[in-house]
């Protein structure tokens, strides 16, 4: 790898900026470039059906201004513009988007296929990078600049003769990053001479990363720099659409906005050309998490996802940001035992939600408590804990959480595989509940006055016997008749019992906890529709644990 092949990012520093102060407080506005960046940069383009529904699924979730495509690039793209307006199908308030180049035939077939349209975008756009004018055009910088005011010009000519109450004008100097900012502050505000925008009609100046090619906080320097000496400013909305080259679209985006930008054209899950556009939706959420209203509805993030697949033939990364499968999970035993007692501190009744390591409600986006915690080798007393509660109503007191946590572990180890929910409480009905081997109880009877005296019949290795003992209780008595037959010592550490939600909610669950001679520790489980019962169960199965 010869690193010495490329070369620096030109130097550019606005030092008037004033960006890096600023908090984004509102919403920008959102446009979708789904139906053409999104759809030019598949495999297997969409086809017309596929078109339709998707631009149907992203008036549903909010967006307003929707960029469909390149009327003129295509019979397809063509259709597809003539199928919304003919077909009634852009619902009222929604602003369609076309794109254009400088080239008469081309900006008048765009303009034929507009015909008849509520409102639309006509979105202009040339290249004014140095490498552009110097490998592709061949043009200087006056040349490139009279294309972009003869497109403008014939763009307006055009709008007045179909109607110009329905057209926004929109130009992009495409590949802006590549530009000397003189020179595409230069040509915008010619552009923006001939269109003369004012209240009624304002235009939209786009700013792209065509190739993102150096660090965020740049483009929010040359972002305000346009800002700061546009013409017409209070009449232009400043757009922004960022490229994905160096993985930072979304925080160019950002500082974008706090640079001064109104506007980002995006796609949703970031796809597009190379590594793809700014994706809005993370751009939205990260908004959202802040407690921005973002104008735009992702309550059911897997509809997002399932139309989103099954347009695109592409696949969602499980660690997507929000919307990734596993991003609300946790496998760490740390992360687990913050996340259970953060949800423990929380309630059901909160003003401001604040969880370790869930930034939000994965609620919020049509999600279920039930995927934030997942078990694998790596996981610990936190999240076997907490799935037992949440799911079959299991509270292990914290001594035996940390046990089991260690044989849950150590059961997805060996298996190397993660453990479903049902494996982990299989799992510690296994290891604690109702234990039998080698001693089982058979029946018991207690005799109290003052103190109690137990008798019980056992099985011990598979014979029967009559047990007796005394005690300050039930399971004092009954631990002491059993100590007595097996000729073995233990004191009861731990005693704990509350009703079994899960299943028959007459049942109850108790959890002992004994220590022996040498000092170690073990935990049993007894479950039944008595309480006595199930301690003395209890008993049996820590005992069992210890033989």
């Amino acid at each position: 790898m010869n690193h010495s092949k490329y070369r620096a990012y030109p130097s550019f520093e606005f030092s008037q900026r004033t960006w890096p102060a600023k908090r984004i407080t509102k919403a920008p506005y959102w446009c979708s470039v789904d139906l053409r960046d999104g759809n030019q940069a598949l495999e297997v383009p969409m086809d017309l059906e596929q078109k339709l529904d998707f631009f149907k699924f992203l008036t549903k979730v909010g967006f307003t201004e929707i960029e469909i495509g390149f009327p003129a690039a295509s019979d397809t793209e063509y259709i597809f513009t003539r199928s919304l307006i003919d077909g009634n199908i852009i619902p009222d308030g929604v602003v369609i988007q076309v794109l254009t180049q400088a080239r008469d035939h081309i900006m008048e077939k765009t303009f034929e296929a507009l015909n008849g349209v509520k409102k639309a975008v006509v979105h202009l756009y040339n290249s004014t990078s140095t490498l552009q004018r110097d490998v592709v055009f061949n043009k200087n910088k006056d040349e490139i600049k009279e294309l972009a005011v003869y497109g403008a010009k014939r763009i307006k000519e055009l709008a007045e003769k179909y109607g110009r109450e329905r057209f926004i004008f929109e130009y992009s100097p495409e590949s802006f990053t590549g530009t000397e900012m003189d020179y595409a502050l230069e040509v915008v505000n010619a552009v923006l001479d001939i269109w003369q925008p004012d209240e009624e009609h304002k235009a939209i100046i786009n700013l792209p990363s065509t190739v993102e090619m150096t660090t965020p906080n740049i483009y929010a320097d040359q972002i305000e720099f346009i800002c700061a000496n546009i013409k017409y400013r209070e009449n232009v909305i400043i757009s922004l659409h960022a490229h994905n080259d160096r993985g930072c679209a979304v925080a160019a985006s950002e500082l974008g906005i706090l640079a001064g930008a109104d506007r980002i054209e995006g796609t949703l899950f970031g796809n597009g050309e190379r590594t793809g556009n700014a994706d809005i939706l993370t751009i939205a959420m990260n908004m959202y998490s802040q407690g921005i209203d973002m104008g735009l509805d992702f309550s059911d993030v897997d509809e997002i996802i399932s139309v989103y697949e099954n347009s695109t033939d592409m696949k969602v990364h499980e660690r997507h940001p929000y919307a990734g499968s596993l991003v609300f999970t946790a496998f760490s035993g740390s992360h687990q035992d913050a996340i259970k007692k953060g949800m423990a501190r929380l309630g059901n009744n909160y003003d401001k939600w604040e969880i370790p390591y869930l930034p939000i409600d994965p609620t919020d986006l049509g999600r279920s408590y039930e995927a934030i915690i997942r078990i694998n080798s790596q996981s610990g007393k936190g999240g076997v804990s907490y799935i037992l509660e949440k799911n079959y109503g299991v509270v292990m007191p914290k001594p035996m959480q940390q046990e089991f946590g260690s044989i849950a572990t150590r059961a997805s180890d060996m298996g190397h595989k993660e453990l479903s929910h049902s494996e982990i409480f299989e799992l510690f009905n296994e290891s604690y509940i109702n234990l039998e081997s080698p001693v089982s109880l058979i029946s018991y009877s207690e005799k109290a006055n003052g103190d109690s005296s137990v008798t019980a019949k056992v099985l011990i290795d598979e014979t029967e016997k009559t047990i007796e003992g005394e005690g300050n209780g039930l399971i004092s008595a009954f631990c002491n008749a059993i100590a007595k037959a097996l000729n073995i010592s233990f004191d009861i550490k731990n005693y704990s019992e509350h009703s079994l939600d899960y299943g028959s909610k007459s049942r109850a669950i108790t959890y002992i906890h004994i220590c022996d001679e040498n000092g170690k520790d073990y935990f049993g489980a007894g479950v039944s529709s008595s309480i006595s019962k199930s301690s003395l169960k209890a008993v049996v199965s820590a005992v069992n644990r210890k033989l």
